[in-house]
């Protein structure tokens, strides 16, 4: 089977990831058996995540000709905009598969927190495409915060999706200063509205005034780079015992879901080796 064939692989890399990692005698101690497991439950949930995503940013898992008639339209019409929602797809699963040193998270935790938000996000910005990309920039702020102001990152993931719904009660859990309230979400957007300098670096635009949720997002983002919280994550995961470890778990977490991946290629496997 893959799975068996992927298993044998890793043992042959397993002396190289010894030699580095405590973790790669640990995970040989546990047996094949547990392993195989381990790895078929991440997979199964990995494939429920993919398909929320597909479902929110990209295709739907249908065809050009799937979609087509779902729209009621030739081909030639929709291809433009299928190539877009696929494109969509693909970047939020590149910027998930890079997770594990970007925002201290694997593949399905960062698939799992994206989707809680996006429908919220896709009616702030202007396609799915740009959702993705502010969907990742507000991960990485998530991750950077905890990292930085040692908040829990549960806290942190519940205030965001509370911002997706107009509910501003746990803004102060980002200990940036403002209250939990909306009074001070406005406050913030304001103040981040005036800090053009650093929607430059950004490549952002904060609009003063407006609650969207891709304008609060951007606002947060600017507030966090303006304090010195931005990039905390990356920097810790290769510059510190903590970050390298959490860096290291998670990047084991998506080895094991690429194990049991019927789809995945030896480069894909090879890839989440040298990455662990």
């Amino acid at each position: 089977s893959k799975l068996k064939g992927n298993l044998n692989k890793l043992g042959s890399a397993g002396i190289a990831i010894g030699k580095a990692f405590t973790a790669g005698t640990a995970a040989a101690a546990t047996g094949v058996a547990a392993l195989a497991s381990k790895a078929t439950a991440a997979y199964g949930a990995y494939e429920q995540m993919a398909g929320g995503v597909s479902t929110l940013f990209g295709t739907n898992e249908m065809t050009l000709e799937e979609y087509a008639k779902s729209q009621g339209k030739a081909v030639n019409e929709v291809k433009d905009q299928y190539n877009q929602l696929e494109f969509a797809q693909n970047l939020v699963m590149e910027n998930a598969r890079k997770a594990y040193k970007t925002a201290g998270l694997s593949m399905n935790e960062y698939m799992s927190n994206v989707t809680s938000f996006a429908a919220a996000l896709k009616q702030s910005t202007s396609d799915e495409t740009e959702a993705a990309r502010v969907a990742d920039r507000a991960m990485i702020d998530m991750s950077d915060n905890a990292n930085k102001m040692g908040t829990n990152m549960e806290d942190i993931q519940h205030a965001y999706q509370g911002f997706a719904k107009q509910n501003y009660t746990m803004l102060d859990n980002l200990k940036l200063g403002y209250g939990g309230t909306k009074t001070e979400m406005e406050r913030l957007v304001k103040d981040a509205a005036a800090m053009t300098d650093v929607q430059k670096d950004l490549n952002v635009t904060v609009e003063e005034g407006s609650l969207d949720f891709g304008n609060v997002i951007n606002a947060i983002s600017v507030m966090q780079k303006s304090l010195g919280i931005a990039g905390t994550t990356a920097k810790e995961a290769s510059s510190t015992i903590e970050g390298s470890l959490n860096s290291m778990k998670s990047s084991w977490e998506n080895l094991l879901t690429i194990l049991a991946d019927p789809d995945a290629t030896d480069k894909d496997l090879s890839g989440a080796i040298n990455d662990l």
